[in-house]
């Protein structure tokens, strides 16, 4: 006698494969006014990618791939000190987005420190080098040209 196989789950309407991937915020916020979340984009961060959405007519998302950042800065203004706020800025090798920046977030210091961690183990990850992150091309002729002229 034999068992009766399971029935694999029917696909979403119109497909062919179901579309359920949901992506695990480390870190979420919005741009503040005074200290107070009433604008209408947003950041969040996975543990490999930055995303800024903004609008609310015209809604727009930006994705920064972390293994491109190139370099983080922070910048908190006496304004932003005084409502315990403050701006980080993403510097990527990203064609569309090299300069991103996370305006009037919470706890700035704490989120570039999340954010370069994240882009630390991303870079790991995926085997980056630092000249493949700096957007540099090299030619393995080249390199043994370097050795060979130092050994």
């Amino acid at each position: 006698m034999s068992r009766p196989q399971p029935r694999p789950a029917p696909p979403m309407k119109g497909s062919d494969t179901p579309l359920s991937y949901e992506i695990r915020y480390l870190w979420q916020d919005r741009k503040r006014i005074c200290g107070l979340p009433l604008t209408f984009t947003r950041y969040r961060l996975s543990d490999d990618r930055l995303f800024i959405e903004t609008g609310i007519l015209r809604f727009q998302e930006e994705e920064i791939m972390l293994y491109k950042v190139q370099d983080l800065h922070l910048t908190i203004t006496l304004g932003q000190r005084l409502c315990g706020v403050g701006t980080v800025s993403v510097i990527s090798g990203d064609q569309t987005s090299p300069r991103a920046d996370l305006v009037n977030i919470k706890n700035p210091k704490a989120v570039k420190e999340l954010i370069h961690q994240c882009m630390e183990n991303s870079k790991r990850q995926r085997r980056v080098s630092v000249l493949e992150s700096m957007g540099g091309h090299f030619d393995m002729g080249e390199i043994n040209a370097l050795d060979d002229g130092f050994l």
